[in-house]
């Protein structure tokens, strides 16, 4: 009787083991076929670069180590597999306060602010009466060699021309002085038939694009709070003043009751257009050393870093040169916490290995 009851066990047990391990068997193959689980992965946010596979402290500073949330959704293997991309849940988007802006044609215009002076340039007035002289002369010239005459006077007449250039008159300027025949008095006593007067402003090198002789301008002085003057650009010179890599601009404007004075320091207004241009907001880029960046919003969630090529600058937009296209939208808000989930991304995904 008793060998019979170990008997009966024995075939109780291995009844029981081949039910069950096939079962256990084939719930782990189902299992590995639905979804490998994901290796936990631990990492310090101030140095990144440390990572371990269980809770603990950094060994470079100390600091409580933190579980990176483990990547399960499409769309962040998406991001994953993409370095230029990024996924931010839309919960975390709400939390770090991410906002968008289309890209856009718009109707770019803006203003620049400078300095300048009320024009005292006896200088200029006195090349305008030799250039008026020479003509005269010219036309005054009779007998010997025609042909001798006429390169005489005409080199007289063009180095009269250089010196006006170089004093910042425009060849439109010049044309117009010598079928005026008299110099511009105004450059240096203004009278009281002159309704205008002359006013030097001074524009930077990276400015030179956008000011343009017949843009608008309007100035201010001290000794007038709260009245403006305006006035037309004629010229821009031609010359670079190497020192304060400034271009002079001449504007005509309006001198009401002759109230400005030569040499009358004055604050200057200057308005330019750009016309209709592809342009993205100005919170949207990001300056990155010598490349611009945006980042521009996808589908799901994820947002893709976009290195693009700007022009000037208008009314807090930029004008695009290359690089994006119109209607896709890039954040404006809250892009430098987007560039830093990317970066963190970037520095645990090359970290193959956990340190031990």
């Amino acid at each position: 009787m008793k060998r019979r009851a170990i008997i009966v066990g024995v075939i109780i047990v291995a009844a029981v083991v081949g039910v069950f391990i096939p079962g256990r068997h084939n719930n782990t193959q189902r299992s590995g076929t639905v979804s490998e689980t994901a290796k936990d992965l631990y990492y310090c946010p101030m140095h990144p670069n440390f990572t371990s596979d269980k809770p603990g402290n950094c060994g470079i500073c100390g600091m409580t180590l933190v579980k990176r949330e483990s990547v399960r959704t499409l769309g962040q293997e998406t991001a994953q597999n993409n370095p230029a991309m990024v996924y931010i849940s839309p919960e975390k988007q709400q939390l770090i306060g991410v906002k968008k802006g289309k890209v856009q044609k718009r109707n770019l215009a803006g203003q620049i602010l400078t300095v300048g002076r009320v024009a005292y340039d006896p200088a200029l007035f006195v090349a305008q009466e030799e250039y008026l002289q020479a003509v005269r002369f010219n036309g005054t010239l009779q007998g010997g060699d025609s042909n001798y005459r006429d390169e005489q006077s005409g080199q007289l007449i063009n180095a009269v021309m250089r010196k006006l250039s170089l004093l910042g008159m425009s060849e439109e300027e010049i044309s117009a002085l010598r079928k005026e025949g008299k110099p511009q008095q105004n450059l240096y006593l203004p009278g009281k038939s002159d309704r205008d007067i002359w006013v030097y402003a001074n524009i930077y090198e990276y400015e030179a694009g956008l000011v343009k002789a017949g843009g608008s301008i309007e100035v201010g002085a001290t000794a007038y709070p709260g009245q403006s003057f305006k006035g037309t650009i004629v010229s821009v010179a031609p010359v670079l003043d190497a020192t304060t890599r400034s271009l002079k601009v001449r504007a005509l404007v309006e001198n009401t009751e002759n109230k400005l004075k030569p040499e009358m320091f004055v604050n200057a207004k200057i308005n330019y257009g750009l016309g209709e241009k592809l342009a993205v907001p100005e919170e949207a880029v990001m300056h990155a050393g010598t490349r611009d960046i945006v980042f521009v919003a996808g589908a799901n969630g994820h947002f893709e870093s976009r290195v693009v090529k700007l022009g000037h600058k208008a009314e807090g937009y930029y004008e695009v040169l290359g690089g994006l296209a119109e209607n896709e939208e890039v954040v404006t808000s809250g892009n430098f916490l987007i560039d830093s989930e990317s970066e963190l991304n970037a520095v645990l995904n090359k970290s193959a290995e956990p340190n031990k």
